[in-house]
Protein backbone atom coordinates (compact mmCIF):
# COMPACT_ATOMS: atom_id res chain seq x y z
CA UNK A 1 0.00 0.00 0.00
CA UNK A 2 1.64 3.37 -0.84
CA UNK A 3 2.49 5.98 2.07
CA UNK A 4 -0.25 8.26 3.30
CA UNK A 5 2.13 11.60 2.98
CA UNK A 6 0.66 14.75 4.92
CA UNK A 7 2.85 17.61 2.94
CA UNK A 8 2.67 21.02 3.78
CA UNK A 9 5.29 23.18 1.41
CA UNK A 10 4.58 26.77 2.67
CA UNK A 11 2.52 26.13 6.02
CA UNK A 12 0.53 28.92 7.66
CA UNK A 13 1.29 27.82 10.85
CA UNK A 14 4.31 25.48 12.49
CA UNK A 15 4.01 24.52 16.17
CA UNK A 16 4.57 22.69 18.75
CA UNK A 17 1.82 22.71 21.90
CA UNK A 18 0.24 20.39 24.79
CA UNK A 19 -2.74 19.19 25.58
CA UNK A 20 -2.94 18.34 29.58
CA UNK A 21 -1.70 19.49 32.82
CA UNK A 22 1.73 19.77 33.71
CA UNK A 23 3.06 15.95 34.68
CA UNK A 24 0.69 14.70 32.29
CA UNK A 25 0.95 16.79 29.23
CA UNK A 26 0.52 15.20 25.51
CA UNK A 27 3.24 16.84 23.06
CA UNK A 28 1.86 17.44 19.27
CA UNK A 29 3.40 19.18 16.11
CA UNK A 30 0.58 20.85 14.37
CA UNK A 31 0.75 22.29 10.93
CA UNK A 32 -2.09 23.93 9.24
CA UNK A 33 -2.45 25.29 5.68
CA UNK A 34 -5.86 26.91 4.82
CA UNK A 35 -8.50 24.16 6.08
CA UNK A 36 -5.93 21.34 6.32
CA UNK A 37 -4.37 20.76 9.78
CA UNK A 38 -2.34 17.51 10.72
CA UNK A 39 -1.48 16.66 14.57
CA UNK A 40 1.32 14.23 15.47
CA UNK A 41 2.14 13.47 18.94
CA UNK A 42 5.69 13.54 20.30
CA UNK A 43 7.28 12.95 23.13
CA UNK A 44 8.35 15.83 25.31
CA UNK A 45 12.35 15.09 24.28
CA UNK A 46 11.86 14.78 20.43
CA UNK A 47 10.17 18.24 20.66
CA UNK A 48 13.53 19.56 22.72
CA UNK A 49 15.56 18.03 20.28
CA UNK A 50 13.64 19.04 17.49
CA UNK A 51 14.17 22.68 18.67
CA UNK A 52 17.74 22.44 18.73
CA UNK A 53 18.40 20.44 16.12
CA UNK A 54 16.49 23.10 13.62
CA UNK A 55 18.31 26.35 15.60
CA UNK A 56 21.89 24.50 15.04
CA UNK A 57 20.85 24.06 11.05
CA UNK A 58 20.04 28.07 11.23
CA UNK A 59 22.86 29.19 12.89
CA UNK A 60 25.63 26.88 10.76
CA UNK A 61 23.76 28.63 7.60
CA UNK A 62 24.30 32.01 9.11
CA UNK A 63 27.63 31.66 9.57
CA UNK A 64 28.13 30.66 5.87
CA UNK A 65 29.80 32.99 3.68
CA UNK A 66 27.79 35.93 5.73
CA UNK A 67 24.82 34.36 5.49
CA UNK A 68 23.27 34.58 1.74
CA UNK A 69 19.79 33.00 2.70
CA UNK A 70 19.19 35.90 4.93
CA UNK A 71 18.60 33.90 8.03
CA UNK A 72 17.05 35.71 10.99
CA UNK A 73 19.05 35.38 14.24
CA UNK A 74 16.68 35.82 16.45
CA UNK A 75 12.34 35.00 16.07
CA UNK A 76 11.01 38.18 13.74
CA UNK A 77 8.05 39.44 15.95
CA UNK A 78 5.46 39.06 13.10
CA UNK A 79 5.77 34.73 13.12
CA UNK A 80 5.39 35.06 17.32
CA UNK A 81 2.54 32.19 17.74
CA UNK A 82 1.77 31.95 21.51
CA UNK A 83 -1.91 30.67 20.28
CA UNK A 84 -3.17 27.31 21.58
CA UNK A 85 -3.24 24.29 19.63
CA UNK A 86 -6.66 24.19 16.97
CA UNK A 87 -8.46 21.07 18.00
CA UNK A 88 -6.23 18.26 17.81
CA UNK A 89 -6.89 15.09 15.81
CA UNK A 90 -3.67 12.48 15.95
CA UNK A 91 -3.09 11.15 12.88
CA UNK A 92 0.41 9.58 14.55
CA UNK A 93 2.14 8.99 17.39
CA UNK A 94 6.09 9.91 16.48
CA UNK A 95 9.08 7.07 16.20
CA UNK A 96 11.31 8.37 13.78
CA UNK A 97 12.56 12.21 12.05
CA UNK A 98 14.69 13.79 9.83
CA UNK A 99 15.91 17.18 9.37
CA UNK A 100 17.24 18.79 6.48
CA UNK A 101 17.72 21.70 4.51
CA UNK A 102 16.47 22.77 1.00
CA UNK A 103 18.91 25.85 -0.71
CA UNK A 104 16.38 25.89 -3.42
CA UNK A 105 13.93 26.90 -1.41
CA UNK A 106 15.69 27.86 1.26
CA UNK A 107 13.69 25.74 3.74
CA UNK A 108 14.07 23.59 7.05
CA UNK A 109 12.62 20.21 5.79
CA UNK A 110 10.85 17.65 8.59
CA UNK A 111 10.38 14.02 7.72
CA UNK A 112 8.47 12.52 10.70
CA UNK A 113 7.41 8.93 10.70
CA UNK A 114 4.95 6.74 12.89
CA UNK A 115 6.30 5.05 15.98
CA UNK A 116 6.56 1.30 15.27
CA UNK A 117 6.24 -1.38 17.71
CA UNK A 118 9.75 -3.13 17.56
CA UNK A 119 8.36 -6.15 19.24
CA UNK A 120 6.35 -7.03 16.00
CA UNK A 121 8.66 -8.12 13.85
CA UNK A 122 6.21 -8.54 10.94
CA UNK A 123 5.14 -5.18 11.04
CA UNK A 124 8.56 -3.96 11.42
CA UNK A 125 9.73 -5.39 8.26
CA UNK A 126 6.70 -3.71 6.27
CA UNK A 127 7.47 -0.55 8.24
CA UNK A 128 11.37 -0.33 7.40
CA UNK A 129 10.87 -0.44 3.37
CA UNK A 130 7.13 1.49 3.70
CA UNK A 131 5.29 3.46 6.09
CA UNK A 132 1.48 3.82 6.31
CA UNK A 133 2.42 7.65 6.40
CA UNK A 134 4.54 10.16 6.98
CA UNK A 135 4.37 14.18 7.58
CA UNK A 136 6.45 16.29 5.56
CA UNK A 137 7.03 19.85 6.35
CA UNK A 138 8.74 22.85 4.66
CA UNK A 139 9.65 25.60 6.43
CA UNK A 140 10.81 28.89 5.30
CA UNK A 141 13.62 29.63 7.54
CA UNK A 142 11.51 32.37 9.64
CA UNK A 143 9.01 30.27 10.36
CA UNK A 144 11.91 27.42 11.50
CA UNK A 145 13.45 30.34 14.09
CA UNK A 146 9.82 30.72 15.36
CA UNK A 147 9.19 27.19 15.54
CA UNK A 148 11.92 26.66 17.46
CA UNK A 149 12.04 29.55 19.79
CA UNK A 150 8.44 28.43 20.62
CA UNK A 151 9.04 24.76 20.97
CA UNK A 152 12.11 25.23 23.45
CA UNK A 153 9.31 27.67 25.83
CA UNK A 154 6.30 25.12 25.56
CA UNK A 155 9.13 22.73 26.67
CA UNK A 156 10.26 24.54 29.27
CA UNK A 157 6.66 25.47 30.37
CA UNK A 158 6.21 22.62 32.49
CA UNK A 159 6.44 21.42 36.57
CA UNK A 160 9.09 23.47 37.74
CA UNK A 161 12.04 21.54 39.46
CA UNK A 162 12.62 20.99 42.86
CA UNK A 163 16.30 23.12 43.91
CA UNK A 164 17.40 20.58 46.70
CA UNK A 165 16.91 16.98 44.70
CA UNK A 166 16.33 18.41 41.07
CA UNK A 167 13.20 16.44 40.49
CA UNK A 168 9.86 17.94 38.93
CA UNK A 169 7.61 19.12 41.70
CA UNK A 170 3.99 17.79 41.44
CA UNK A 171 0.59 20.60 41.32
CA UNK A 172 -0.26 18.35 44.76
CA UNK A 173 2.69 18.49 46.47
CA UNK A 174 6.24 17.16 46.59
CA UNK A 175 7.94 15.14 48.92
CA UNK A 176 12.35 15.89 48.31
CA UNK A 177 14.27 13.12 48.93
CA UNK A 178 18.42 14.32 48.65
CA UNK A 179 20.34 12.61 47.04
CA UNK A 180 22.34 10.35 48.67
CA UNK A 181 20.02 10.22 51.66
Amino acid sequence: MPTIVHEFAWPDRVVVGTVGLPGSRTFYLQVRTGAQIVSIALEKQQSALLAEKIDEILDQLIAYEGNPFSIPTVTPIELVDNDPLEPVEEEFRTGSMSLGWDPTTVQIVLEAFPFVDEDDDELLDVAVIEPAEMLLVRMPVGTARAFATRTREVVGAGRPICPLCGHPIDADGHTCTLPGT
